[in-house]
């Protein structure tokens, strides 16, 4: 017997009960800004890039709603915030303001060599600032000093001294929260740092994968591999290898999954593309996801596509593809009408050759003719996933 996958029939009630209910008060969002180095050496910039990254990870895998980096280096951009500059209060605050978060955390690095030694070693120092940018208050001030060799372990601290100030009642201790974010080698930081910021596609490639190299479970490396072969490069096997490593924990999980079945089907391994779907499904029931798995399950065969497909139709009726994939559906099950109500949903979006053919097949009643290859495997995927979705269907339904 077949495991059900989740309760996906209420899915669309779960979604139409949020945007009916009445207003909650506005969760607090965090824009953790890039650390300023004032050196003068501009070889150490990384390290700012290095403690703002890591803290939006380790953060936001405790649940912390935080700004995005694209979004806040668009907003940096956008009032001419020179990045690694040291910043005012008053610039921070207004930084949220524009990145429309409610809480801000800045700071600053410094190195403090080891006598008679000039490369980057000794100490850093991070201090950093938690401002509420609503309220107009300081929530706390932090200081980190530990080898550099030790940065990984000076970001770690700094995020659970942050996840404190931020949740008096966050009873993890220093110790515990440390061992759920295990240590990344220097080397290994400041390559996945500069990947990010590096200018071209193959140098932001060549950067991750020493990093991946040099720690080979280190997550956040991992995930950008994967999008980097996926959306740049087209390279569907390398990219699904990338994304099946990437860990449990990490906040990039889902949306690996997500890719992972992309890929897998890109590459016609549609057994493991559902297999990744399903996993998906069963913690972010989104309709993207769900088209997604209903569209493999088709490929397949499987007699529960048209069921899920339904459920993805029902959580957003509005979308072309998942119209059309349901219309699609119908049509090979010989539901001619219900298929050609569908079909001429999906059709209010503009002109579709495949969507027409299909409402013409309804309206003669003729279902798919031996050998008739042009309307075989015409199951549309999302290529693109909204977690954003995925955390506020979580806040409606009161998930960890």
């Amino acid at each position: 017997m077949r495991r059900s996958l989740v309760p996906l029939s209420v899915l669309a009630f779960l979604l139409f009960a949020r945007a009916a209910a009445p207003a909650a008060p506005e969760a607090d969002t965090l824009l953790v800004l890039p650390f300023s180095n004032p050196s003068s050496n501009r070889q150490l910039d990384w390290i700012g890039d290095s403690i703002s990254e890591i803290l939006i990870e380790n953060l936001a895998a405790e649940g912390v709603d935080v700004v995005a980096p694209e979004l806040r280096d668009q907003t940096m951009d956008e009032m001419s915030l020179r990045r690694y500059a040291v910043l005012t209060r008053a610039s921070a605050m207004e930084a949220a303001v524009q990145a429309n978060a409610s809480l801000v955390l800045y700071g600053m690095f410094e190195i403090r060599p080891a006598p008679g030694r000039t490369e980057p070693a000794g100490t850093v120092r991070i201090s950093a600032h938690l401002l509420d940018a609503r309220r107009l208050r300081r929530l706390g001030s932090f200081l980190v000093e530990k080898p550099l060799a030790e940065l990984s372990a000076a970001q770690t601290s700094l995020a659970w001294q942050v996840l404190h100030a931020l949740r008096p009642e966050f009873l993890v201790t220093e110790e515990e929260f440390s061992r759920n974010h295990p240590a990344v080698r220097l080397d290994a930081l400041e390559h996945y740092a500069r990947g990010l910021r590096a200018a071209s596609l193959e140098q932001k490639h060549k950067l991750f994968a020493t990093a991946a190299r040099l720690a080979p479970d280190f997550s956040p490396a991992l995930y950008q591999l994967g999008r980097l072969n996926l959306l740049a490069f087209r390279n569907y096997p390398s990219a699904a290898s990338w994304f099946e490593k990437v860990s449990q924990t990490d906040i990039h999980y889902r949306e690996s999954l997500f890719y992972l079945g992309y890929c897998r089907y890109r590459t016609g391994e549609f057994a493991a593309a559902a297999a990744a779907y399903r996993k998906l499904a069963a913690m972010a029931p989104l309709p993207e996801v769900l088209n997604n798995l209903g569209a493999v399950l088709l490929r397949l065969n499987d007699p529960e596509a048209l069921g899920v497909l339904r459920s993805a139709a029902e959580a957003n009726s509005a979308d072309p593809d998942i119209a059309f994939n349901l219309g699609y559906a119908l049509w090979r099950n010989g539901s001619f009408e219900e298929a050609a109500d569908v079909l001429r949903r999906s059709l209010q979006s503009g002109d579709d050759a495949t969507a027409t053919l299909l409402l013409g097949r309804c309206l003669q009643r003729q279902g798919p003719r031996p050998g008739e290859i042009r309307l075989e495997g015409q199951e549309r995927l999302k290529t693109d996933y909204n977690e954003s979705a995925w955390r506020a269907l979580r806040s409606l339904v009161g998930g960890p």
